[in-house]
Formats: C-alpha cells, structure tokens, sequence
C-alpha cells in the first residue's frame, strides 16, 4: 500500500533550513534547493549512505542530504556506494553478487565507530521514507555498478514511482552515468535531475542540456568562476562536491553557485546563516 503523499513536500518548510537559491536555471525550471547539503547522508560525522547520517544530518538542521544508490544481486535498489564491502564494512563481497537481504544485515557503523555498530546498509525505500519523516530533500546518486547502468536507473526510477515520488521536487535524481540518468527519467519524467562531471567540459553542458537537467554538479578541484558562469549562462545551476571549509564554500556562493555538498556541514552552517532568507 503507498502512503499519502506528506505534506512537508508540498509546504516550504525549507526556508529555515538554507538558502533557496534562484539562479536562472530555477526561475525557468521551477526547481530550488537548499544552500548546503550532507554528503552521503551525514558527511564525516557518521557511517556513509546510512540511516543513522540522515538523523544526524536532520539534527544538525540540514535541508538536504545526498546518497548513493546501487542494485543488490536481486535488483534492488539499496544504498552504498562503492561496488564492493570492504571499505565501508572491513569485509569481503561484491553488492552485485548480494541480495538485498544479504545486504541489509551488514554492519557498515562498527569500521566506522564502535557507538554506530549494528548500523546497516538500508533499503533505498527506507532511506526516502527517512528523509520524508526528518524533512530532508534527497539529492539520489545513480550509482551503478559497472555493465548495470540502465537496470540501475531504471529501478530507481521504478522505485520512486511506486513510492509516490514521481512528481517530487525535493528529490532530485543525479549520476555520472547518463545512460542511467536517462533510464531513471523516462520513469519518473517529472522529477528534477542533474548530471554529475569530473570537471567542467562543454560536452558535459552538452549532456546536462540535452537530458534537460536543472544543474551540473561539479568537483571543486579546478573549477573557475568562468566555468561556473557558462553553466548559468547555458540556464544551468551549478552544485559541488565536496566542499569542508566555509571560506572555499564563500567562494564558490559568490561566484554564483547554487549549492555545495559537505562531509562536514556542522562547519558550514555560517553558509546557511549567511544565506538565509528572511
């Protein structure tokens, strides 16, 4: 059975929480989102891609957390995001070669911090039932396992749909990989996307453009003011990874970016006060 549909997505309950920004791209598109955003749901400060991060990055007062996507072994979508346990779970195996079962009872907290163990890798329909629940826009990284593209992006796709999301702006759908962007879109057409770049390219604009994105999120390594002023001038708005100090974060706002994704947004939360609007 779907849930009604909440009625935080469709209040602007956001405005406390971060800067609406409004660059070109948003007033055409209608889409907006907040200033500053947890990186893999609670940055540094907890587990990876965990439910305990989306607590810990509502506590804080983030507006939005982004997170990873891959398919288990039964093609369900669950959150992670490298193609294999070790790093995250000091563990062998492949997620690809893992049901979602399998996954579900692996402990990704104890290898981050003794106080997280027990936390595991949740279901992808959890972690937005979560966000729903603590007020969170969701920023959901395809993250597909190489050969996997389209399948990934597909139940992605699917599984927002059946959860009542396909006409949510406070999710927005990225990936490297256009083919799954693509794939995801053709499912839920209405949602906001973005393409996600090494660096700035103008075949990368390109790709934005023709998938109709609202934004290309971009590294900080290399990026100009010039590159971001030729995404916002192609009707772009710019986003980027991964920014921890606020000066640099300053930087990036002047230069007219319209939002930076942070391990550590509990020293960047001057950005949000800063940004307000009031």
């Amino acid at each position: 059975m779907i849930a009604s549909r909440p009625s935080w997505l469709s209040t602007p309950r956001w405005r406390g929480r971060g800067r609406w920004t409004e660059p070109d791209s948003v007033i055409k598109t209608g889409w907006a989102w907040p200033v500053l955003l947890a990186h893999r749901c609670g940055g540094a400060l907890a587990p990876e891609n965990t439910l305990a991060g989306l607590e810990i990055a509502a506590r804080l007062g983030c507006g939005a957390v982004e997170f990873d996507v891959m398919l288990s072994a039964d093609g369900q979508p669950v959150l992670i995001h490298d193609e294999t346990l070790e790093r995250t779970a000091g563990r062998s195996g492949r997620v690809a070669e893992l049901s979602a079962a399998e996954l579900s009872g692996v402990d990704v907290g104890q290898r981050f911090h003794p106080a997280f163990a027990g936390e595991t890798i949740p279901a992808f329909a959890d972690a937005l039932d979560a966000c729903r629940r603590l007020g969170l826009a969701a920023n959901v990284e395809i993250k597909p396992t190489v050969g996997l593209e389209r399948q990934t992006g597909e139940a992605v796709g699917y599984s927002l749909r059946a959860m009542d999301a396909a006409g949510d702006r406070q999710v927005l759908l990225s990936s490297f990989s256009a083919e799954a962007l693509e794939a995801a879109v053709a499912e839920v057409p209405r949602l906001p996307r973005a393409l996600l770049a090494a660096c700035y390219t103008p075949a990368a604009l390109a790709c934005a453009r023709q998938l109709s994105c609202v934004a290309l999120n971009l590294s900080r390594d290399g990026l100009t003011e010039e590159d971001v002023v030729a995404v916002r001038e192609a009707g772009l708005a710019v986003m980027v990874y991964t920014v921890n100090t606020l000066e640099e974060a300053r930087r990036f706002l002047r230069w007219g970016v319209a939002g930076v994704f942070s391990d550590r947004p509990d020293r960047l939360f001057g950005l949000v006060t800063e940004s307000c609007i009031t």
